[in-house]
């Protein structure tokens, strides 16, 4: 964590930036290795160009903190204290009186704090953070990838567990419920995002929310889940079939799983972003379903599920060696159903290794 603190503060030396205020819940647990939520109380951490930086969270929070590694100096305090007036009595300690730039996260500073930071420093001028932040995040160490692995495992065996339960006439909530269940057997508190399962002609929805449709024979079956495991996510999707499949479906389904192994094949250090998008919507739109993948090709992920860069295809950004990020294409006709095919993958030095394990083959269940 020393490292990426050091990374920042020669970021604000070379800019010529005072300091730099982060207070998102992901960009306090890099610098950090604490995570945890404040809800509506004020956290996050001060990065100076010069001296040590400073740590502000509830009082209740501050052991935690401290038992994550934090040697640096922190301000603890009480519900019915201002934290911005510690703020201020900690920066005139340091003789920072005054500040002609401070760098924020401008995507996630709310407009009140932004104001608290302004009486701080009145005459300041605000810039992002966040590009900094997403070039250092966007690679990621070994530790880093050891927990998205076990992360992923986790995610494949929801799946598992999903499609262990479907019988005829069980609900998408009532196999939702036992998906996470499961996985809060084996340890897992937290979703990276709602878990979706969609039947039928709710597969045909990208977005679709889980309800009280009763799976029957020839609905198609979408999964879409992930966890967060010591602070980072994983994400997975994969469409089966309940006891019976359509030559449509059938179609449908080829061309996915033909447009996501094409699309990661293509993976390997130096390849455009924006090409990955392409292979994939070339096959699908070759085939005759362009007008029904209305989404990006993918997303990084990490400590957030979805975060830098959008595989999208106008970014021109390169693949690195030690990016994670998922390739899911899909097709969705509106009223009938989809299929999407969904993994995580890791950029290594030559190619890319696929991080969710879970067959693709087309499957039946019985």
């Amino acid at each position: 964590m020393q490292e990426r603190i050091e990374r920042v503060t020669a970021w604000l030396n070379k800019n010529r930036i005072e300091v730099a205020f982060l207070n998102s819940i992901e960009n306090v647990y890099y610098l950090s290795n604490f995570y945890t939520d404040p809800h509506e109380r004020l956290m996050g951490i001060f990065v100076f160009k010069q001296g040590q930086p400073l740590f502000v969270l509830p009082t209740m929070e501050v052991g935690q903190l401290q038992d994550s590694g934090w040697k640096h100096k922190i301000i603890g305090y009480s519900d019915h204290e201002d934290p911005w007036e510690l703020i201020r009595n900690s920066f005139n300690e340091r003789n920072l009186t005054k500040a002609d730039t401070v760098a924020i996260e401008k995507e996630m500073l709310s407009y009140s704090r932004s104001e608290a930071l302004l009486n701080l420093f009145p005459k300041v001028k605000l810039v992002s953070v966040e590009d900094k932040l997403n070039e250092m995040r966007v690679v990621k160490d070994d530790a880093e990838v050891s927990v998205i692995r076990r992360a992923t495992k986790m995610a494949d065996f929801g799946v598992q567990m999903g499609i262990d339960a479907l019988v005829e006439g069980i609900s998408e909530m009532e196999v939702l419920a036992k998906i996470e269940y499961e996985l809060k057997k084996k340890g897992i508190r937290e979703m990276a995002f709602s878990t979706m399962v969609l039947f039928g002609e709710k597969s045909g929805d990208p977005h679709g929310n889980p309800g009280e449709r009763k799976l029957k024979a020839g609905d198609m079956v979408l999964f879409d889940l992930g966890v967060v495991l010591e602070g980072y996510c994983s994400d997975i999707t994969r469409t089966v079939a309940y006891k019976s499949v359509s030559d449509k479906q059938k179609k449908i389904y080829q061309t996915v799983l033909r447009a996501e192994l094409a699309s990661l094949k293509a993976c390997k250090p130096g390849m455009r972003i924006g090409d990955l998008d392409k292979v994939a919507r070339d096959i699908i739109t070759e085939s005759g379903y362009g007008d029904y993948f209305p989404h990006r090709i993918g997303h990084g992920m990490g400590i957030n599920v979805h975060e830098f860069p959008s595989m999208n295809h106008l970014n021109d950004g390169l693949l690195k060696e030690g990016m994670v990020f998922t390739i899911e294409p899909g097709i969705y006709l509106p009223g009938t159903g989809g299929v999407r095919i969904e993994d995580d993958v890791l950029i290594t030095a030559d190619g890319f290794e696929t991080l969710t394990k879970f067959p693709k083959e087309l499957q039946i269940i019985e």
